[in-house]
C-alpha cells in the first residue's frame, strides 16, 4: 500500500509520448529556423529556371518550385516568419485582451458591461472577415495582418481573462492589500495579473496553432506575406498552379509543415494548459 501511494504522483507527472514527440518536433522546427543560413543548401530566393519543378534528388532534397527555387531552403527560411508572426500576433492580443479582461473584472458595473458588449460586437464578425476589412483599408502585408488578427483574437483572450480575474479578485489577499492602502492599479499589475500568468500562458500556447493557421490563410489569399517572402502560406499559394502540372511538392511541402506544426502546438498546448491550470 505504501509503495503504491509513493509511486502514484510520479506516474501522474509522466509526460505522454504524443506530447514528447510533438515537443521534439517543435524544438527541431525552431532550431531549423534559427540555423536556416547554415542548413539551407541554397538562398531562399535563388532562381534557376533550368531546374523548374525538379523532383526530390541529391541536388534538391525536397524538389523545387516552378521558378527553380529549392523548397528545402525556402521552408527553412519560411519557418522564421511563420513562427515569429504568430508570437507577435498573440503578444498584441494578450496585451489588449488581458488589460480589458482585468479591467472589466476589477471595476465591474458599467465598465464590465461596456467591455462585455464591446467583445460581443467583435464576436459578431468572423475573425478573418474582420481582418480582411482592416487590410482593405490599410493595405496588405504581414504587419497589417498581424495587427488585424491581434485585434480579432483580443475578445477571446479578454473573455477568458475576465473569467479568471473574477475568481481571483474574490481571494483574501486582494482585500488584504486594499486594507494596506495599496491602489487597484498596483494590486492588478503586481499581484493579480502575475497570479493569472500561468493560466493565460497555457491558453496562449493553445491559441498559437490557430494563429499560425490564420496567418497562413491570409498569406494564401494574398493578404499577408508578399513575394518574394518564403512564408509557408504564401508558398502553398504559389505552388497551387504546379499541382495542375502534376507537381505536388511545391504545395505539399509547405502545407505539410503547417499541418505538423499546428497539430504539434495543439498537442503540447492542451497538455501545458492542463498542467499549468493544475498549478494555480
Amino acid at each position: 500500500m505504501t509503495a503504491a501511494l509513493t509511486l502514484a504522483p510520479v506516474t501522474g507527472r509522466r509526460r505522454p509520448l504524443s506530447v514528447t514527440l510533438a515537443a521534439a518536433l517543435l524544438a527541431l522546427v525552431v532550431l531549423a529556423a534559427v540555423l536556416a543560413p547554415l542548413l539551407a543548401p541554397y538562398a531562399p530566393d535563388a532562381i534557376d529556371l533550368s531546374a523548374s519543378l525538379v523532383g526530390t534528388g541529391a541536388d534538391h532534397l525536397l524538389g523545387t518550385d516552378s521558378s527553380g527555387q529549392d523548397l528545402l531552403s525556402r521552408v527553412l527560411y519560411g519557418a522564421r516568419s511563420s513562427l515569429v508572426a504568430p508570437v507577435a500576433l498573440l503578444a498584441v492580443a494578450a496585451v489588449l485582451g488581458v488589460t480589458l479582461g482585468v479591467l472589466a473584472a476589477w471595476r465591474g458595473g458599467w465598465v464590465d458591461t461596456l467591455v462585455s458588449r464591446l467583445t460581443d460586437v467583435m464576436y459578431a464578425f468572423p475573425g478573418l472577415l474582420f481582418t480582411v476589412l482592416i487590410i482593405a483599408v490599410f493595405g496588405a502585408g504581414m504587419t497589417t495582418s498581424v495587427l488585424a488578427l491581434g485585434l480579432a483574437f483580443t475578445p477571446t483572450i479578454a473573455k477568458y481573462t475576465r473569467s479568471l480575474a473574477l475568481a481571483e479578485t474574490r481571494k483574501p489577499y486582494v482585500d488584504a492589500y486594499r486594507v494596506q492602502g495599496m491602489g487597484g492599479t498596483r494590486i492588478c499589475a503586481l499581484h493579480l495579473v502575475p497570479n493569472l500568468g500561468r493560466s493565460i500562458l497555457g491558453y496562449l500556447v493553445v491559441l498559437f496553432g490557430e494563429a499560425l493557421m490564420s496567418l497562413a490563410t491570409l498569406s494564401y489569399l494574398g493578404f499577408g506575406a508578399q513575394p518574394p517572402s518564403s512564408d509557408w502560406g504564401l508558398m502553398v499559394q504559389e505552388g497551387q498552379a504546379a499541382v495542375v502540372q502534376g507537381a505536388l511538392l511545391p504545395a505539399l511541402v509547405p502545407g505539410t509543415a503547417i499541418a505538423l506544426v499546428v497539430v504539434s502546438f495543439n498537442v503540447v498546448g492542451v497538455w501545458a494548459a492542463d498542467r499549468l491550470g493544475k498549478q494555480d
